[in-house]
């Protein structure tokens, strides 16, 4: 009897850190990827894994509430810095550069505000599985904390695609998926 009640005592215990541990992840989930509204609902934000070992997180602006200029043209980044960036679409465009995971459980790195073409050292990090926040700073203490809320339906003029698809956002040259070499073929002698 002494071995079954062993055997139960396990298995209940197993089965309590199962539950457990599900929930935790639940509850503190650290993975920032998906679409998120700006808490200014001005913009929705698609965070999605990048670089070569996919290990960075790539922001792209895949909605915006007003996407149009005065003329009923795109909104265009014309306070790039770069000219050959300041004809392009804000909408489709990467505004979050290859964020590093921390130790923290954070996400770090920098963002690019298109407003006045500068970018900003950014963290970010999820404060519960449908609210990320995003701390960005123009030197170490002056800082601003934003609040995004993530969205899981699709707005009239959001782009859905993948990146790089024709309606999909668009990776900077240095973000850009590389395709994968082709192997070598070895001649027979």
């Amino acid at each position: 009897m002494n071995i079954l009640l062993r055997f139960v005592v396990r298995v209940a215990i197993t089965v309590a850190l199962m539950v457990f541990d599900g929930r935790a992840n639940a509850m503190s989930p650290t993975e920032p990827t998906g679409t998120w509204l700006t808490e200014d609902g001005r913009a929705r934000i698609r965070l999605e894994r990048c670089g070569v070992g996919r290990d960075r997180i790539c922001g792209f602006i895949v909605w915006m509430k007003t996407p149009l200029d005065p003329r009923g043209q795109p909104l265009r980044d014309s306070e790039n810095p770069d000219p050959d960036k300041r004809a392009r679409a804000l909408l489709g465009h990467q505004l979050i550069m290859g964020l590093e995971a921390t130790p923290e459980g954070r996400f770090a790195g920098e963002i690019y505000n298109a407003e006045d073409g500068k970018r900003y050292s950014v963290s970010l990090w999820r404060e519960a599985a449908d609210k990320l926040k995003l701390k960005g700073c123009l030197i170490r203490f002056l800082c601003q904390t934003r609040a995004w809320q993530q969205t899981l339906d699709v707005q009239p003029g959001q782009l859905v695609g993948l990146t790089g698809d024709v309606n999909g956002p668009r990776a900077d040259k240095e973000w850009a998926a590389t395709s994968p070499t082709k192997p070598t073929q070895v001649e027979g002698k």
